[in-house]
């Protein structure tokens, strides 16, 4: 069964903020952990200094850098999951979300109490290989 996934990683995202891949890919898809607004070395993008547009961008840009070390792009996500702290910030993350996810994969987006290393968004998807 090892053989059927591997664990994918690159210097070019964030790092995992706990044990787990930044993906796992699989002969039929790749599962990206969610990305969080952290720069590949390691400084996190907060508030009031950031915006939620700059940090959805750090995110996206995560996942592209995940997906390409996984041998795919962002024209190949089929599903997204985003979560945002505050549902006031939708609008905002929406702007830079359509930019970069042209082919309109399916999304849920929902918010939540928290989230790790008190980041306000955080992005994960399914791309196919």
């Amino acid at each position: 069964m090892a053989e059927e996934f591997k664990p994918v990683f690159t210097k070019d995202a964030a790092p995992p903020a706990g044990p787990y891949s930044q993906a796992i890919a699989t002969p039929h898809g790749i599962y990206v952990s969610g990305q969080i607004p952290c720069k590949p070395n390691g400084e996190i993008l907060t508030a009031p200094s950031s915006s939620i547009a700059e940090m959805t961008e750090l995110c996206i840009q995560n996942v592209s850098a995940v997906l390409k070390a996984a041998g795919s792009d962002l024209t190949r996500v089929m599903k997204v999951g985003v979560f945002l702290t505050d549902m006031s910030h939708f609008a905002e993350m929406n702007g830079v979300y359509e930019k970069y996810f042209t082919g309109k994969p399916a999304r849920s987006c929902v918010a939540v109490h928290q989230l790790p290393k008190g980041v306000l968004v955080e992005i994960e998807c399914v791309a196919l290989p």
